[in-house]
């Protein structure tokens, strides 16, 4: 299995309702793609994230699923979102589990 870790922050102009949505986006993107296993994504609350206000985890069933998942309609469409919404920077991590 593979462990995709997605750390997200934007602009100051993004509200918390569009990061809200963003969230609520992410976690539909299960029922859409094939070889996801779990997402779970939310608000950051703490001190220590170094300005990154969203966090997202994805559990994919394999590395071919994490190679289907980036180009994937679904995700290009929040990805599209992110960025109409003001996305500044991102993070993301893989790795075997």
């Amino acid at each position: 299995m593979i462990q995709h870790i997605v750390l997200l922050s934007f602009n100051e102009k993004t509200t918390k309702e569009q990061k809200e949505e963003a969230i609520s986006r992410a976690k539909l993107l299960k029922e859409d793609i094939p070889g996801i296993i779990d997402i779970q994504a939310g608000l950051n609350f703490s001190e220590k994230a170094q300005g990154f206000e969203i966090g997202l985890t994805l559990l994919l069933e394999d590395k071919k699923a994490l190679e289907n998942y980036g180009p994937h309609p679904k995700h290009q469409e929040l990805l599209a979102y992110l960025k109409e919404i003001g996305i500044s920077d991102r993070i993301i991590m893989d790795f075997y589990v």
